[in-house]
């Protein structure tokens, strides 16, 4: 038999990936509450809270780092966990209704003191009561009881399977003391499949809302730093049509503002795409619920229009700001490198014509001095055969001395002359012959 090919050590953690967010059925009538804890970036301690709940409920851990989801059911409440990149959400569900949904809450059965233990902050806490319809009050009296009535919007969901409605404000629970949302959902004839979809897409709406306003305070910062920004270089654009300033100051006080944004650019980048990722998520999510109008109330779609989209119409606009103000500072300093570069040429101009002078005079004195040097070479030759002639006429040769001087000075000249100008000429070839 052949021997199989090799797989790829990612095959199987892929192909489960599909299979990791599936729905939980959740029978009607149900309670359910959701929590989503914020951790930035550090993820290294949630798996130890999924493991303490674990063994406060008697049931076997995960293993850390060996999933990204898990469920676990103890005692009719169910537990489904998942981590995120920089939150972990924690869902709890309970069959069956008893006293008041939002006093008797799904989170009511779990551990003492386990949620104080979680890391993170909490993010967004959500409390949703899934009533079937011949039990449900008129939606006018959902909203008087649980709910803020001037606040309230819904909308028929799953092609008016059942009807949603909340009012997205936070209400006080007595028995964790953390503030939560709440949903109140009508169940006509959705199947437990299709609720469980339903609810998870109405939780995810409000941690993915919270999540993409992240980024709105941020960008109201800003807002305020980029108009400051712009201020600042309005005026050291001004200061370059003044010839009293000085480039380089200019040039460094321009870099140093470039600096500054660039800063301010890294520091809420990375926000600012989460928040559109978010958004985005949320549209999707609102077209999954298959929304139908109810007659006075805002549905969520309309909703987000409203509230939400400016908000991140506002993160955009200050990204496209901070690129803008980015590409118009990096114009003003190519345009002041450029004055540099330019002052700088013509101040190397200057020098190397100072320095073509300085050469043309040292060539002329050096002219000079070599006619100077010819006359005392020829003067010191003559003096020297003057000297010889003397002896030799003391030796008892016929000569005159100074005859032989004054005829040897013409000769002895231009052999002092010609000798000069051939060491030059050597001299001068030289340079060229190493090049």
């Amino acid at each position: 038999m052949d021997f199989a090919p090799a797989t790829h050590p990612l095959r199987q953690t892929l192909n489960d990936e599909v299979h990791a967010r599936r729905a939980v059925p959740v029978a009607t009538p149900a309670r359910l509450s959701a929590l989503t804890f914020w951790f930035g970036q550090d993820d290294s301690q949630q798996f130890a809270a999924l493991q303490r709940l674990c063994h406060a409920l008697g049931l076997p851990p995960p293993q850390p780092g060996a999933v990204q989801h898990h469920a676990i059911s103890s005692n009719g409440l169910e537990i489904a966990w998942s981590l995120h990149t920089e939150f972990v959400r924690y869902r709890f569900t309970c069959s069956g209704l008893e006293g008041d949904p939002f006093t008797d809450t799904a989170v009511a059965g779990l551990p003492p003191g386990w949620l104080r233990s979680v890391p993170g902050q909490v993010l967004v806490a959500q409390h949703a009561v899934l009533l079937p319809e011949e039990d449900a009050a008129p939606l006018d009296e959902l909203g008087e009881r649980w709910l803020r009535r001037e606040d309230i919007i819904g909308a028929d969901i799953a092609d008016g399977a059942a009807t949603v409605v909340t009012d997205l404000r936070l209400h006080h629970d007595v028995a964790t003391d953390i503030p939560f949302t709440r949903l109140v959902i009508v169940n006509r004839n959705m199947k437990p499949q299709t609720s469980g979809r339903m609810m998870t897409r109405l939780f995810e709406i409000e941690i993915y809302r919270i999540l993409a306003l992240l980024a709105f305070p941020i960008a109201r910062r800003q807002m305020r730093d980029l108009d400051r920004l712009d201020t600042q270089m309005r005026q050291l654009t001004r200061r370059l049509s003044s010839e009293q300033d000085d480039d380089h100051a200019l040039l460094r006080e321009l870099s140093e503002l470039a600096a500054e944004l660039e800063d301010s650019v890294a520091a809420c980048q990375y926000r600012f795409s989460a928040a559109r990722a978010y958004y985005q998520l949320i549209e999707r999510r609102i077209s999954e619920l298959r929304e139908r109008r109810i007659a006075g109330l805002q549905p969520y779609f309309e909703f987000m229009e409203q509230r939400l989209a400016p908000a991140i119409d506002t993160c955009h606009s200050t990204e496209q700001r901070q690129n803008s103000l980015a590409e118009r500072l990096q114009r003003t300093l190519a345009l002041i490198r450029t004055r540099v570069e330019v002052a700088q040429d013509s101040r190397t101009q200057l020098l190397l014509a100072s320095m073509n002078r300085r050469a043309q005079l040292q060539l002329r004195l050096q002219q000079t001095v070599e006619g100077l040097s010819v006359g005392v070479l020829t003067y010191y030759a003559v003096s020297l055969l003057a000297y010889a002639s003397k002896a030799l006429k003391a030796l008892g040769l016929p000569l005159n001395p100074d005859l032989v001087a004054g005829l040897a000075v013409a000769p002895l000249g231009l052999g002092m002359w010609w000798g000069m100008r051939r060491m030059r000429r050597r001299l001068e070839r030289a340079p060229r012959a190493a090049d």
